[in-house]
């Protein structure tokens, strides 16, 4: 009998314990939460839905559910749709809205039980229409420059930006763009309190220009840097041949003067050497003339296999006839 007490106070116990945790929740920091009681909303004594704030609650085990909401800011980042300028040109536009719950009762009945891809696709369409509204009343410079046509300035290309994506945060001073997000945001945010949302931000990531534009323009300005290029070509291969030209001249030139300094030595050695000869000649004629006879023998006797023929008294051996010749 006492062990049956025993057991009977351990099964109480425990079943007091399972009924008191499953009685309590916690909602964390920055949730929000609603509970259900046989699939119907708890409301309040004023039918209002009864929102759980953060902290300890109590609810009924086994009976009430607890539908947990995140009322943090959330980011929806759009998929990059086609838009239509003033000027019914398409631009391809990527936008990103930050919104987040501030009607828990009133964004839990309006999102079939506050179904997130419900609500972010409710805000996408929204977005949509509210960002078509807008950018339609503008031109391709007004949304790009962030200016007003009279305020235009051409843009000078640059070879090392990318001329197919501007990105919004790179351009200062885009009134235009900042006053298409003020407007939008006040769009959507009006509508989106139907919803119990609040639009926190919006804006624009990237602006790109249509794949079939951005290859045009890709191939004229590929066109207008080949033109570029061939006629720095053109210029170059021309200073080229100006500059070989001038340098083959300047050959020609050095050439002839070299060869025009050269002869005048030359010439001026000659002369020099012929005044020593006769020089040396009026001096003793004798003894050049044995001197130049003598180096005539040694070369025309030189290897020792030499045969000349001449007449005994030839000019040429008068020193072997006479020592005087």
């Amino acid at each position: 009998m006492r062990g049956f007490t025993l057991n009977l106070a351990l099964v109480l116990l425990l079943l007091v314990g399972f009924v008191g945790y499953n009685s309590l929740f916690v909602i964390k920091e920055g949730n929000v939460g609603i509970v259900t009681r046989f699939g119907k909303v708890i409301r309040t004594s004023d039918s209002e839905l009864s929102v759980s704030n953060p902290g300890l609650h109590f609810k009924i085990p086994m009976i009430d559910k607890v539908r947990v909401l995140d009322a943090r800011i959330q980011t929806l980042s759009s998929s990059a749709d086609r838009f239509v300028t003033a000027e019914k040109k398409d631009l391809i536009i990527d936008s990103y809205v930050k919104w987040r719950i501030i009607d828990p009762a009133t964004y839990y009945l309006t999102t079939a039980g506050g179904n997130k891809m419900q609500a972010e696709e409710l805000l996408r369409r929204r977005i949509t229409n509210s960002l078509r509204s807008q950018i339609g009343r503008l031109t391709i410079h007004e949304i790009v420059s962030g200016k007003g046509d009279s305020d235009f300035e051409e843009p000078s290309f640059d070879s090392s930006v990318d001329a197919n994506v501007i990105s919004s945060e790179s351009i200062i001073g885009a009134s235009k763009r900042d006053e298409v997000m003020q407007n939008a945001l006040k769009d959507i945010g009006s509508s989106a309190v139907e919803l119990g949302i609040e639009i926190v931000d919006v804006r624009i990531k990237q602006i790109n220009l249509p794949p079939e534009v951005s290859t045009s323009i890709f191939q004229r300005m590929r066109a207008e840097r080949d033109a570029v290029a061939k006629l720095h070509r053109s210029q170059g291969r021309r200073e080229a041949e100006t500059i070989k030209a001038q340098a083959d001249r300047e050959v020609v030139v050095k050439i002839a003067e070299a060869e025009r300094e050269a002869r005048k030595l030359k010439g001026e050695g000659d002369a020099e050497a012929t005044s020593i000869y006769a020089n040396a000649y009026s001096q003793n004629p004798e003894l050049f003339d044995f001197l130049r006879s003598m180096d005539a023998y040694r070369r025309s006797m030189n290897s020792g296999k030499d045969v000349l023929i001449l007449e005994p008294d030839n000019e040429f051996f008068r020193y072997f006839n006479d020592p005087r010749g």
